[in-house]
């Protein structure tokens, strides 16, 4: 499966409706993503929008939108917790920010996430004598 570029627009959303969150940017399989307490909580994947929500916001969301779906990177393997938001609510800005900023209400409300040991670094092989 080839992967597709994020469109410049919805970088450039995403970056705008995150301004006013406080939250940890960084890149995740080349896209744009944000945590909370070490919790991916909003990103792009290809031309979708992700967010985690809890469920009673997903209960709350279906109800607009019945054909909401999970992120799913991987055909068969849909992340359950993140919500791909449809197009025609990341048009509405307003209702777009609000959804963000419950989300990370959510996302602040998990426990925070422990941070991985680094491996240790392996010594170079040595080459055998001849």
């Amino acid at each position: 499966m080839k992967w597709i570029k994020a469109p410049e627009e919805l970088k450039a959303l995403i970056e705008k409706l995150m301004q006013p969150i406080d939250s940890e940017p960084r890149p995740m399989f080349g896209y744009p993503a944000y945590f909370i307490n070490r919790h991916l909580f909003a990103g792009l994947f290809q031309d979708k929008l992700f967010v985690r929500l809890s469920p009673a916001q997903v209960a709350e969301l279906r109800k607009a939108f019945p054909d909401l779906s999970s992120l799913e990177p991987m055909p068969g393997r849909p992340m359950k917790d993140y919500t791909v938001i449809p197009t025609s609510l990341r048009e509405e800005g307003g209702k777009m920010a609000r959804l963000l900023e419950e989300a990370a209400t959510w996302c602040r409300a998990l426990p925070p996430k422990a941070a991985k040991a680094k491996a240790a670094r392996k010594p170079p092989a040595r080459k055998k004598a001849r």
